[in-house]
């Protein structure tokens, strides 16, 4: 099993896989997955950072691979107005819920109650299957990407 264990900032090195992986693998700094080429690896990587899309790990060998944001079920809402997307925002993050802001659009993990909350808001969510990156918190430190969709 070939084992990931250093996070590489920049360079113009070659990749030489993609790690495509949900946010809830991403939080994490010790699992074991599978490259998109079959390969197995093992992450082990120090606590507390979070996986991003775009983000390049070494492995014990030399080789470099990419990790991808996974597409998972999640809820999109698209809105113009940037008054309503704020007040949504203020709502669902007062619900801890994990939330990806975007220009013009909110994004959080798909659950039929949220949704009915963010429709009495005179919102409409879109169900969908789509990479989730949502922000690191205040104090979560890491970093985000300006991901437009």
């Amino acid at each position: 099993m070939l084992e990931l264990n250093e996070r590489i900032q920049g360079g113009a090195e070659a990749i030489t896989g993609v790690l495509r992986l949900p946010f809830d693998t991403r939080q994490k700094s010790r699992f074991r997955a599978t490259l998109e080429d079959g390969t197995e690896v093992g992450v082990v990587l120090e606590r507390g950072g979070i996986l991003r899309g775009g983000d390049r790990l070494r492995a014990a060998d030399g080789r470099l691979v990419q990790v991808e944001a996974a597409d998972e079920p999640v809820s999109t809402v698209h809105c113009k107005d940037a008054t309503a997307l704020a007040r949504l925002c203020y709502h669902l993050g007062n619900r801890h819920v994990p939330l990806q802001i975007g220009q013009g659009f909110a994004r959080y993990r798909h659950d039929h109650v949220l949704d009915d909350m963010v429709r009495g808001l005179g919102l409409e969510p879109r169900s969908e299957s789509a990479p989730f990156e949502p922000e690191a918190g205040a104090y979560g430190g890491g970093h985000g990407h300006g991901h437009h969709h």
